[in-house]
Order: structure tokens, then C-alpha cells, then sequence
């Protein structure tokens, strides 16, 4: 993920930026991101999971 940031900050600073390369490092890094929020648990977890008890 941090790979893809480093190459379409290197890529954004050249005279005429390949599109191509910059699509691809944004769908990495977006693609990174959702990894890593997955992993993060929810703020609400413990409500929701509570409420899942209470209605069984």
C-alpha cells in the first residue's frame, strides 16, 4: 500500500504523468485500505452483537 503511494506521488510529479500508472496505484491503495478496515473492528461491535443476543 505505502508502495503505491510512493509511485503515484513520484509519477504526479513528472512533466506528463501516465494515466495508467496512476489508476493502478490508486486501485492498490484503495484496495489496501479495504484490507485494512476490515480488520478494524466496528465502534458499534459490542451494541450490535448485544442486540443479535436479545432478539434470539
Amino acid at each position: 500500500m505505502f508502495i503505491a503511494i510512493i509511485v503515484g506521488l513520484f509519477e504526479q510529479s513528472k512533466d506528463k504523468p501516465n494515466i495508467y500508472i496512476l489508476c493502478g496505484a490508486v486501485a492498490v491503495f484503495m484496495y489496501g485500505m479495504m484490507n485494512l478496515s476490515n480488520k478494524v473492528p466496528s465502534k458499534n461491535q459490542e451494541e450490535e452483537e448485544e442486540k443479535e443476543n436479545d432478539t434470539e
